[in-house]
């Protein structure tokens, strides 16, 4: 049985009413598996993303699923606040945000080469875009009754180690990392638990090439194993189904054989 913890009712009982979720980025990829799969389990979710068209793609994935789908730049602080109004207005609470949208920038760029412009839509996208969504969905959950709910970042294995020529990703995904502890610490008082998850070659489009050749760190370009995006999005769901009281701070899934413990 799934709970939510109140700051002045106690335990509360999730089982049997609507369970409600943004998934940023949800047009593709990550969150297009990750909206899947909690659409199957029965959650409402708002899907948002930069393409309408394919946040309508995701939804017809799960035929009589309740989904509602939101264009959204989350780099767009008017952007994110519209779609929380959204979710608001329409489903009067919120118990989960994925917070996924994101992008890698310009792939195998050398630092001295990255144009600002370059730095600043990786920044503005996967931090700016990651604490506005983060910011509103604390407040929605701060204020409504019951209280509380959670939030889960998209990290990276970036956000322990680098790829070579991945300075503005690298430096997004390790900031991410500081804004869920200190989301998961500022949240303890009002029930809202904050994790992050961090993917290592899940097979979507953004990781294609990886399969015929990825620069390593001693620069030879070697191939990677992937692993299935549905297992990210299974363990997604794990981490949104516990109680409250319970939260995987943070999680690392990543393709088994991937050159990243170790030596390779």
């Amino acid at each position: 049985m799934n709970t939510v913890r109140t700051a002045d009712e106690g335990m509360y009982d999730m089982t049997g009413r609507e369970r409600v979720a943004v998934v940023t980025g949800a047009g593709s990829g990550i969150g297009r598996a990750v909206a899947a799969e909690l659409l199957r389990a029965g959650w409402t979710l708002a899907l948002a993303g930069r393409r309408a068209e394919t946040l309508e793609e995701t939804a017809a994935l799960v035929p009589g699923g309740t989904a509602l789908a939101v264009r959204t730049d989350v780099s767009r602080p008017e952007d994110v606040a519209a779609l929380f109004a959204a979710v608001r207005d329409r489903f009067g609470r919120l118990d989960l945000l994925f917070n996924n949208a994101g992008t890698f920038g310009p792939g195998g760029v050398p630092v001295e080469e990255l144009s600002y412009d370059a730095w600043r839509h990786v920044v503005d996208t996967n931090l700016n875009g990651a604490f506005l969504c983060a910011q509103a969905a604390y407040r929605q959950m701060k204020e409504q009754s019951p209280q509380g709910g959670r939030i889960i970042n998209n990290g990276s294995i970036s956000a322990h180690t680098p790829r070579p020529h991945s300075v503005a990703y690298t430096a997004t995904k390790h900031a991410l990392t500081g804004l869920t502890k200190s989301l998961s610490l500022d949240g303890r008082p009002y029930g809202i638990a904050v994790g992050q998850i961090d993917i290592g070659n899940a097979a979507t489009d953004m990781t294609a090439g990886m399969q015929t050749g990825a620069l390593q760190a001693n620069g030879v370009v070697a191939p990677e194993p992937v692993m299935d995006v549905a297992d990210v999005a299974r363990t997604v769901r794990h981490m949104a189904e516990l109680p409250l009281e319970a939260n995987v701070q943070f999680a690392t899934v990543m393709a088994t054989a991937m050159p990243y413990v170790g030596r390779g």
